[in-house]
């Protein structure tokens, strides 16, 4: 496990009048600070702190995003109605479905 290939994000908090640095691998984990800078610094160091205790009592410390494998599918439900008119939709296109979905979800 390393910490830095974690999916690391700051953003503006307008509520608080800071930066937020947030983890998407730890959702509940966020750092405020002045600057950009300090805020990534900042929930990087709680996130350390965080997974060694959550080795150091055997816990499951989350993967990161980017080490993960990937298959390329996934379902959705969707209503019949939804799904009739993009059959339409990708027929009137002259491509199937999945690739009609593919782009849908890209643009």
């Amino acid at each position: 496990m390393n910490i830095k290939h974690y999916t690391y994000r700051v953003t503006w908090s307008p509520e608080d009048g800071e930066h937020a640095g947030l983890c998407a691998e730890f959702a509940s984990l966020s750092w405020l600070a002045k600057t950009p800078e300090v805020a990534l610094k900042g929930i990087q160091k709680v996130v350390a702190d965080v997974a060694a205790d959550m080795q150091a009592s055997g816990e499951p410390v989350p993967v990161a995003l980017a080490e993960k494998n990937y298959s390329g599918e996934f379902r959705v439900r969707i209503s019949p109605m939804v799904h009739r008119n993009l059959a339409l939709m990708a027929a009137e296109q002259g491509i199937n479905l999945n690739r009609l979905a593919s782009a849908k979800l890209a643009a």
